[in-house]
């Protein structure tokens, strides 16, 4: 066989000038050939000349260490500064309005929705309250920038009001599923959330993401509270789920068999809060009457429970 021809051959020449330890002037050549048809020796051929030269060299900038007692260290996580006035709801109300004025697609409506959610911080449970029923309108397109902003709040007054909202019907079933899951990422929970969101778990209708949420926020909350089994808020998230679990997980038909799997992994979900309901977890892993999807969910609802709590004789044996 024929050796492969070289389609591309390219040849880069330059020629610098140094003074001073300064660059003064640099001349290059480029030169690049693509042979077409390299049999008969046709081809294309550029050359590129290009030159670059020192037009004049600036005085040094003196670096001023005064202003080094300004700078910190910090991670690339966005911070905002400290707001040291007091934050009035009918200025946020008006934040809120040249939200709905601002086009939506720009760095103006970025810094004023920022700007609400780090002023929605700083207002009482009876301040949201009232912004709620001044602001609670609609921009074009549907938009409410309050119920956007009120899930990156991530404060009790902001958890309570949304609590309100979804238990009074007040926004659309896509947004309460929005509220549920950001519950996951409040970085500080309170006792004072979880004992306003416990309810919600009684209702008939609390769905999925409810158990989920609320379990995922009580799991955050037990990371910063190691005796967090005996808030009573959390007793409260408990009860409610050991009284659908019972006493060995029994189910009657396929929704509640449903209903049981949802329980299970929400248990699962609040890690150390769930040790108190071991025993009944070990009762479902272990009868072999049961469904084997309810056996396996009992198991794995161990799963966030310390080993330290897993004693021989609550630790299910599955055969």
């Amino acid at each position: 066989s024929q050796p492969e021809q070289q389609l591309l051959s390219s040849q880069l020449e330059c020629a610098q000038s140094i003074k001073d330890g300064v660059l003064e002037e640099a001349k290059c050549t480029e030169s690049d050939r693509v042979s077409l048809f390299p049999q008969q020796g046709r081809g294309a051929e550029t050359q590129t000349h290009s030159a670059l030269k020192l037009l004049q060299v600036e005085t040094e900038t003196l670096y001023n260490r005064g202003d080094s007692e300004d700078l910190y260290v910090t991670n690339i996580l966005y911070e905002r500064e400290v707001t040291k006035r007091e934050v009035t709801g009918a200025e946020v109300t008006e934040l809120v309005w040249k939200l709905c004025l601002a086009h939506t697609a720009s760095f103006e409506t970025a810094d004023l929705f920022m700007t609400l959610v780090f002023e929605l911080r700083h207002l009482s449970p009876e301040a949201l309250r009232a912004l709620w029923q001044r602001s609670s309108f609609k921009c074009r397109d549907n938009w409410q920038p309050l119920i956007d902003a009120l899930p990156s709040c991530a404060t009790e007054a902001c958890v309570v009001l949304m609590k309100d909202l979804m238990a009074s019907g007040e926004v659309e079933e896509d947004k309460v599923e929005y509220f549920f899951w950001s519950f996951a990422f409040i970085p500080n929970p309170t006792s004072g959330m979880i004992e306003s969101l416990a309810p919600l778990l009684k209702s008939p209708r609390a769905s999925q993401s409810c158990f989920l949420g609320v379990t995922a926020l009580v799991h955050r909350f037990c990371l910063a509270h190691s005796s967090c089994d005996i808030v009573p808020a959390v007793q409260s998230v408990m009860r409610t789920l050991g009284k659908v679990l019972g006493g060995n997980c029994t189910v009657q038909d396929s929704e509640h068999l449903s209903k049981m799997q949802l329980v299970l992994k929400a248990i699962g979900n609040a890690g150390l809060a769930a040790a108190s309901l071991a025993p009944a977890l070990s009762s479902c892993a272990a009868l072999k009457s049961h469904p084997m999807e309810i056996r396996l969910a009992a198991v794995q609802a161990f799963r966030r429970i310390p080993c330290s709590l897993r004693v021989s004789d609550l630790l299910p044996r599955v055969t």
